[in-house]
């Protein structure tokens, strides 16, 4: 349940920012702001909040929701919307006013990551870093002379 709330917000923000960066200042369509807000929650919910932040953190995620977010209106501005300075500055408002939501929502998802029981136990060292690697020296069984 936690997920699809977070969805949810995640959605919700999406429509706020898009109506602000896209049609408030420009003149864009409403079914057009949501086909952006779909995509944009969907894509960014699974990179940045489920693969990046349990990874790497919020900083990491909360920049890859901005690069996203950017690109996501970027290209499918280039295809819905016809002016060059709307999909320039409807995507950089847009990204800016989403990651500023997004740290509620990072926070939100950690707390609730944090108070979940796990069923394993943390290790020590960095799982994603642990490489195996033998060094041996080459033995002949017949030296050559």
């Amino acid at each position: 349940m936690k997920n699809m709330t977070a969805l949810l917000v995640k959605f919700i923000s999406c429509v706020v920012a898009f109506a602000i960066g896209l049609d408030l200042f420009f003149d864009a369509d409403f079914a057009d702001i949501l086909s952006f807000s779909v995509v944009a929650a969907i894509v960014t919910y699974v990179v940045a909040d489920r693969i990046i932040l349990p990874r790497l953190g919020n900083r990491n995620a909360l920049i890859a929701d901005f690069f996203l977010t950017y690109t996501i209106v970027w290209i499918f501005g280039n295809v819905l919307l016809h002016s060059y300075e709307q999909i320039a500055w409807g995507s950089i408002i847009s990204a800016v006013i989403i990651t500023g939501g997004e740290v509620f929502v990072h926070r939100s998802l950690q707390s609730e990551a944090a108070a979940a029981p796990t069923g394993r136990q943390q290790s020590d060292f960095n799982r994603n870093l642990a490489y195996g690697t033998e060094f041996a020296e080459e033995q002949e069984p017949r030296e050559k002379k």
